[in-house]
């Protein structure tokens, strides 16, 4: 039998960061909200962990001078930020050639270190030219990018062996996607959404410049705390009605009754839920299109960082090495080092149906490689599998192969009935980031209160 709750203004579906502040936002205009989780804690894709007693990130966790609405944020709740380091040279290891650079882009034969300046000029001239309203169908070659993916387009129009190879490994460093599966207008919209291809992948300046101490996860639990017994955890929502003066959410046999709502959950799970009205054919579609990144998220400690007293920055990135993409998570010069990285795409889906042994062998071998016999005795070995995790289904980010954005992309932000849609794959700017997350739950919260 079930229980009807009192009646809220809003039901929120999703305790990430989105559908928090959409919450702190109603809740602040003087609505009665209720936010509904499914998991046993908030923060969705940022989420705490431990190695060998260092607080760690085991989702999202650094942040860019320009991404100014996290910060904000995090100032607010008193949470400060540190600098990632930098002192030092990065590794590059290119089809299992190791070597040290110290700009921003490796050392790589002198054609492909051309090409790739005029990639760059490229994809930031063509990324400038769609529209600044997050409406990538609407661009004047929309049709043409999104009928691609975005390896057709390299195999078009990169020539070089290293052009072509870093092109493959930016993609699948920020998409966690392989080039093959996302099509060429959806990566054009995402460099656009980040300001440029320097400033997704860069430290210095770039979204990767700061880090927060003691983690980016306090930020959800401490807006989860304004929020008090507003947010209910263990609570995963299976169906939705509408009805013509509200909404009925079920979670755990009980049902609760609102205004409206906001889904505030990866486009996947959305698709998951029943629905009494149907969504819109276009709607529906676009749900089920937007598969999750694969990335598993590894933490490696050691007595000391080795790499640093040989003036490394513990920075490396590889295009075939299944641990791919590394940086130092160490707290400082004398104490305990920390390595993070990602076993990303379809590495990571294949190392997934692995076990963690296996996993961490290999994780191992690749940094043995990297740094040499120094790296080959961690003291610890801290994992987190998002493609394993069942609220979630991969990170960091929804993608769209080729056709689904000029087919479906105009719904991505367009409410149904009383339902809202937010989660940083909505964003405007920064879609894929916490910032994004935040920016969707600002404006899915101004939608709500302007009905």
């Amino acid at each position: 039998m079930n229980h009807t709750d009192l009646e809220q203004d809003v039901i929120i579906v999703g305790a990430g960061l989105a559908g928090l502040k959409a919450a702190l936002e109603l809740q602040q205009a003087g609505k009665r909200v209720r936010v509904l989780e499914a998991r046993d804690r908030v923060g969705g894709r940022s989420m705490p962990g431990e190695i060998a007693g260092q607080t760690i990130d085991l989702g999202g966790q650094w942040v860019g001078p320009q991404q100014t609405l996290l910060l904000e944020q995090a100032s607010a709740l008193g949470v400060k930020t540190l600098p990632q380091y930098t002192a030092g040279a990065s590794i590059l290891s290119l089809d299992d050639n190791v070597s040290a650079f110290t700009s921003d882009i490796p050392k790589l034969p002198f054609l492909s270190l051309m090409e790739l300046a005029l990639l760059q000029r490229r994809w930031n001239k063509e990324m400038r030219s769609l529209p600044v309203t997050a409406e990538p169908w609407l661009a004047a070659k929309a049709q043409q990018w999104d009928s691609q993916t975005l390896e057709s387009w390299i195999l078009k129009h990169v020539h070089t062996r290293g052009a072509r190879e870093f092109a493959r490994t930016i993609t699948r460093a920020v998409l966690c996607a392989e080039p093959r599966q996302v099509s060429y207008l959806c990566f054009l919209e995402y460099l656009r959404q980040g300001e440029s291809l320097e400033s997704l992948i860069g430290i210095e300046g770039g979204a990767q410049q700061d880090k927060f101490a003691g983690g980016a996860w306090q930020i959800p639990q401490r807006m989860a705390a304004q929020l008090g017994g507003s947010v209910q955890l263990d609570s995963p929502v299976h169906a939705v009605e509408q009805h013509h003066d509200g909404v009925s959410v079920i979670s755990n046999g009980h049902t609760y009754r609102a205004r409206h709502l906001i889904m505030a959950i990866p486009p996947i799970l959305a698709a998951k839920i029943r629905y009494n009205q149907p969504l819109p054919a276009k709607r529906n579609a676009l749900l089920e299109r937007m598969p999750m990144g694969s990335v598993i998220k590894i933490h490696v400690a050691y007595e000391r960082a080795f790499w640093r007293l040989r003036g490394l920055n513990g920075g490396v990135v590889s295009n075939n090495r299944v641990f791919n993409v590394v940086f130092d998570q160490s707290l400082d010069d004398d104490g305990m080092g920390v390595l993070v990285g990602f076993i990303d795409a379809d590495h990571a889906i294949a190392m997934s149906a692995t076990d963690e042994a296996t996993r961490r062998q290999q994780v191992i071998s690749d940094l043995v490689h990297y740094f040499g016999p120094d790296a080959a005795h961690p003291i610890a070995y801290v994992e987190q599998d998002w493609t394993a995790e069942p609220w979630s289904r991969g990170c960091y980010v929804a993608h769209t192969a080729p056709g689904v954005i000029t087919s479906f992309g105009d719904t991505l932000r367009e409410p149904c009935g009383r339902i809202h849609w937010a989660g940083t794959e909505t964003a405007t700017r920064w879609c894929g980031y916490l910032d994004g997350a935040l920016q969707s739950g600002i404006r899915a919260a101004q939608e709500v209160l302007n009905r």
